[in-house]
C-alpha cells in the first residue's frame, strides 16, 4: 500500500510516497517469493538462512533452487527522484535496487571486505558487453569509497539521489543520468557520478526519461522496509529581472531606504554577492521576480555570513532581518511575485557569501545565488589514516549527549573503529570505514575535538560501564558519586590497536581489554577485576530494543549491531521505553560486538 505524506495529492512530483508493506500492491505482478512478514531474523554462520515472524512492515525475498524468484517492478514510473529504504543481507545474499529499472546500486553480503570494488555493497554495478574481450566485459562501474557494509541480519539504511537523463523533443538523449549522491549508513559513497548507459541487468537496455524502481529478486534472499519516494518532476522555481543596489556601512537593522543614495547600482545576470566595493561593511537590497510553477509550500534556506538578511516576497516580510542562516517554509500561489532580498556585512574579516535555496514540492533543493559557500575557509576533511597514527586523544562530541573530554580514538587495518571514554572507563561509539576527521582539531586554532569518519553505532548514553547496584535492576548511576573512580592509563598488547585501560572503582582493580577481532567483524571486550564488591554489575549494552536470539548472541537497538557474550550471564532490564543488557561482575567477563 502507498500513502502519501502530509496531505499533498499522489500526483506526480507532488509529495513523498512511503510505502507501508502491508501488502506487495505497490509492485506489478511480484512473484510467489516476496512476502510481507513482521518480523526477520538472520542466521549469522549459514549461508542464506533467515526466520521470519508473521505480521506487516517488512518485504522480505526467499527465493531457492525450485522457485529462483523474479524482479520486482513498481507499478509507478519516476524520472528524477530520491530514495530512501532499509535493507536487511543474509549470509552470501545478493539484489540491487535499480533506478527506473536500468541503473542498478548493489546490494551484497560484503562484510568485512576490504578495497570494495563496483559489484560489493553500495557500489554502482558494471554495464556490460558481451562484445567485449574476456576480462573486459564488465566496465563503467563505480567502487564505493569505503566498505561500511554491516554483518548479515543488521539493518542497513541506503539513501540516492537520482537523476534521470534528459531527451529533447525528437526523443535523442541530451544528457546521461547521475546518481547525484549514495549514502549508505550514513558515509556518503558517491557523488554526482555520471551513468553513460543501463548497467547489467537492467530491465531495458533503452534509456528513457521515466521508468519503474526494479529490485532485483533472483539472486538471492533480501529484507526491505521503510520506502519512501520523492519524486521530482514538476519545472524549477526562476528567478529573474535582478537588480542591486549597494550601501557602504553597517547595518544592524533595515534602514529607510527611500532616504538614501547607493553607492552602486546595477542588473545582475544571477544572484551574486560578488559585487565590486572596498567596503569591508555594506548592505545590498536586491530585487527581482520569483515566477513559481506550481502552488505549494516552498522551503527556503538563506545564508548571510557575516552579517544579518532579509527577505519579502509580493511585499510580504517572509524573514525578518536576522543573522546567518535561517530555514523558513513559505506557502506560496503558482504565478511570479516580487522579491527583495537584503544582505548587510557587518563582520569585516568575513568574506562576502550569499545564499538563497528553495525546494518545494516536486522541486529537489537548487541554489540561486552564485556565491554561497565562498566564506567557508575551503579547508577539509584532514582526514587521520589509521596506518600511521592508530590512536588520537581528543575531544569527540555525542550528539544529544555533549562533548567528552578525554576520550581514545582507536583504528585499526580491518577498518573497524572504537572510541573509549577515559573518565568513565566505557566504550562511547564503534564505527566501520574511515579512521577520524581531525579538521575541527587541527584546522587553524581549533577546538581539540575530532569525529569519526564512518558508519557509526553509538552505544547509548554516556555513562561508566561499571556500577554497585542494590538491586538488578536499579537504574544505572548517572555520575560517580560513592564509586571512587581513578583511571591508571592504558598499555599496549601485541597490536597497536590493542589496547587494556586500567582503573579502579569501588576498591576494585579492573582491566578492561578492546580487540579489534582480526576478522574485522568487530571488537571484543575482555574484563579482568579483582576484589569486586557485592553487586557489581556491568552495563554492556542499551537501547530502544534488545532482541535474545539465543545462545548468547543479542541484537541491539532494532538490529543495529550484535552482542556475542564469551564469559559470563547477562540478564535483560526493561526500564522504561529503554531496555538494558546487565551482567553481575565477579569474576569478569566478554563479549564482543559485531556489527
Amino acid at each position: 500500500m502507498v500513502c502519501l505524506w502530509a496531505s499533498l495529492s499522489p500526483q506526480p512530483g507532488r509529495g513523498q510516497e512511503a510505502v507501508k508493506f502491508e501488502n506487495l500492491e505497490f509492485f506489478d505482478s511480484p512473484g510467489k517469493t516476496w512476502s510481507i512478514v513482521g518480523d526477520v531474523v538472520a542466521d549469522l554462520e549459514n549461508t542464506e538462512q533467515l526466520s521470519t515472524v508473521k505480521g506487516s512492515g517488512i518485504m522480505v525475498n526467499q527465493p531457492s533452487k525450485r522457485n529462483q524468484g523474479k524482479d520486482l517492478l513498481s507499478k509507478r514510473e519516476y524520472g528524477d527522484m530520491d530514495l530512501e529504504l532499509e535493507y536487511m543481507t543474509f549470509k552470501g545474499s545478493n539484489s540491487g535496487i535499480y533506478l527506473q529499472g536500468r541503473y542498478e546500486v548493489q546490494i551484497l553480503d560484503s562484510w568485512t571486505r576490504l578495497n570494495p570494488r563496483a559489484g560489493d555493497n553500495g557500489g554502482i554495478y558494471e554495464r556490460w558487453d558481451e562484445g567485449r574481450p574476456e576480462g573486459q566485459k564488465g566496465y563503467q562501474g563505480h567502487a564505493p569509497r569505503y566498505n561500511v557494509s554491516k554483518a548479515p541480519g543488521l539493518w542497513q539504511k541506503l539513501k540516492i539521489s537520482f537523476q534521470a537523463p534528459r531527451f529533447d523533443d525528437s526523443g535523442n538523449k541530451i544528457s546521461n543520468a547521475r546518481m547525484l549522491s549514495v549514502t549508505l549508513n550514513g558515509v556518503v559513497l558517491h557523488e554526482n557520478v555520471e551513468l553513460l548507459g543501463a548497467t547489467r541487468s537492467a530491465f531495458s537496455q533503452e534509456e528513457v526519461a521515466r521508468g519503474p524502481l526494479m529490485i532485483q529478486g533472483d539472486h538471492g534472499p533480501v529484507a526491505i522496509r521503510n520506502l519512501v519516494i520523492t519524486p521530482f518532476d514538476n519545472p524549477k522555481p526562476t528567478l529573474s529581472d535582478l537588480s542591486y543596489a549597494l550601501y557602504e556601512g553597517a547595518y544592524e537593522q533595515k534602514p529607510d531606504l527611500p532616504s538614501m543614495t547607493p553607492g552602486a547600482k546595477g542588473e545582475l545576470p544571477s544572484l551574486s554577492s560578488d559585487i565590486k566595493t572596498d567596503a569591508n561593511q555594506f548592505l545590498i537590497i536586491y530585487k527581482g521576480k520569483l515566477e513559481v510553477p506550481e502552488t505549494g509550500t516552498y522551503t527556503m534556506r538563506i545564508q548571510t555570513p557575516g552579517g544579518e538578511g532579509h527577505l519579502n516576497i509580493g511585499g510580504k516580510e517572509v524573514l525578518a532581518y536576522t543573522a546567518n542562516q535561517r530555514v523558513i517554509e513559505v506557502a506560496l500561489e503558482k504565478g511570479v511575485h516580487e522579491v527583495e532580498l537584503g544582505y548587510s556585512k557587518r563582520t569585516t574579516w568575513v568574506p562576502a557569501a550569499l545564499g538563497w535555496n528553495i525546494s518545494g514540492p516536486g522541486v529537489r533543493e537548487l541554489e540561486f545565488s552564485q556565491s554561497a559557500g565562498q566564506g567557508s575557509s575551503g579547508v577539509g576533511p584532514i582526514l587521520v589514516n589509521q596506518k600511521e597514527r592508530p590512536t588520537l586523544r581528543s575531544f569527540m562530541d555525542i550528539p544529544g549527549h555533549g562533548r567528552l573530554t578525554h576520550t581514545i580514538s582507536v583504528g585499526s587495518p580491518e577498518e573497524v573503529h572504537y572510541t573509549y571514554d577515559l573518565l568513565s572507563g566505557n566504550l562511547v561509539q564503534v564505527w566501520r570505514g574511515g579512521f577520524l576527521d581531525a579538521t575541527p582539531m587541527w584546522n587553524s586554532r581549533g577546538d581539540g575535538s575530532s569525529r569519526p569518519y564512518g558508519a557509526v553505532n553509538r552505544l547509548g548514553k554516556p555513562s561508566f560501564a561499571l556500577a554497585k547496584l542494590d538491586v538488578a535492576d536499579a537504574e544505572w548511576p548517572a555520575d560517580s558519586t560513592g564509586m571512587a573512580f581513578r583511571g591508571h592509563g592504558y598499555r599496549t598488547k601485541n597490536q597497536e590497536h590493542q589496547l587494556v585501560y586500567h582503573y579502579t572503582l569501588y576498591g576494585a582493580d579492573v582491566s578492561d581489554e578492546v580487540e579489534v577481532l582480526s576478522d574485522g567483524k568487530g571488537i571484543k571486550r575482555t574484563i579482568g577485576i579483582t576484589d569486586a564488591p557485592v553487586g557489581l554489575s556491568l552495563r554492556i549494552a542499551s537501547g530502544s530494543s534488545i532482541q535474545d536470539l539465543g545462545d548468547g548472541l543479542y541484537a541491539v537497538d532494532d538490529k543495529s549491531y550484535y552482542i556475542q557474550l564469551h564469559q559470563g550471564k547477562a540478564v535483560l532490564h526493561q526500564l522504561g521505553d529503554t531496555q538494558e543488557l546487565r551482567a553481575p561482575l565477579s569474576e569478569g567477563a566478554s563479549y564482543s560486538l559485531l556489527f
